[in-house]
């Protein structure tokens, strides 16, 4: 069914775009905020990461970018925790503004392309080869990196508050830890990862377009709970393996649909479909028992009868 080029295509996917599932992951499962900042840091890390590439430092655009999604997350964070901004207005807000942003970083032009760039991934197939799964490589490389740093992150002291402070702040509070700079700190690495899984998409297919971010935090919700779904909550390497596992497993789907001849059009309303029905799995799941307890309860009470 599938090609060997089509699970490369997949898989380098799965890889990059796990990245704004783990990111959706610390502002979503570990603060408790809805960080709608996601779609315009994205596609901020894009811009700055294919702008690096064009004058010729290709590397330097990865932690460019991350310094940029950094700053976006700050922005909204600084709207939700200084001026009292809802978490959700104050992502769109910042989202809305972004859009001007990334024109700007692009030259005010609405794409960038990179055909005869040098990028990340050239460097690699000079390096490794041809023949080698060098984009492979590349994209499982920096996702794993950047999922055992975050693992680890989170088990430090700041981490740790970090955690705290999506459970129960309030508590947090009592304690004397600063919730303001917690949450600061958070979104501003959730945007950094975002941010980076853009940077990485933007020279993997040599080109920077100002709607790439659109519907980015649908499909980072999707790759998370698929992934939290069939693998359940266990602790913070399961999940952070589950977030990946997701965004992999998402791809599969969506290059299923594009072998089936699904319009390209209607894969915005497929991944759509996804996160419902993924949201709702548990709901289903837990239903579906009761009816079965329910009818077994009935055809024992029938038979005693």
């Amino acid at each position: 069914m599938f090609t060997v080029a089509t699970v490369l295509s997949a898989l380098e996917l799965g890889c990059i775009y796990a990245l704004v599932a783990m990111a959706l992951f610390l502002s979503f499962r570990v603060l408790n905020i809805a960080d709608m900042t996601t779609d315009g840091a994205f596609t901020l890390g894009c811009a700055v990461s294919a702008t690096a590439a064009v004058a010729g430092h290709p590397f330097l655009g990865l932690p460019l970018a991350m310094l940029s999604g950094a700053a976006a997350g700050f922005v909204t964070a600084f709207l939700q925790t200084r001026l009292a901004v809802p978490s959700i207005l104050a992502g769109i807000i910042t989202n809305t503004g972004l859009y001007t942003v990334n024109l700007a970083v692009m030259g005010f032009s609405s794409n960038v392309p990179m055909l005869k760039t040098q990028t990340v991934f050239t460097a690699a197939q000079s390096l490794l080869g041809e023949n080698a799964p060098y984009k492979l490589i590349v994209a499982a490389l920096i996702t794993l990196v950047v999922c055992a740093l975050l693992i680890l992150f989170l088990g430090t002291r700041l981490g740790l508050s970090i955690r705290a402070t999506g459970d129960n702040p309030d508590m947090v509070r009592a304690s004397s830890i600063n919730t303001t700079f917690t949450i600061t700190v958070g979104l501003c690495i959730a945007n950094a990862m975002t941010a980076l899984s853009g940077a990485v998409l933007a020279q993997y297919q040599k080109s920077a377009d100002i709607n790439l971010g659109t519907g980015m935090v649908v499909i980072g919700l999707a790759s998370l709970i698929i992934g939290e779904t069939l693998f359940g909550r266990g602790g913070l390497w399961t999940k952070a393996v589950a977030a990946v596992a997701g965004s992999v497993i998402y791809r599969f789907i969506i290059a299923i649909a594009l072998r089936a001849n699904v319009p390209s059009e209607c894969l915005k309303l497929i991944s759509a479909v996804i996160v419902a029905l993924a949201i709702a799995a548990p709901a289903l799941q837990a239903r579906a028992a009761f009816r079965h307890r329910r009818a077994h309860a009935e055809k024992e009470g029938a038979s005693r009868a």
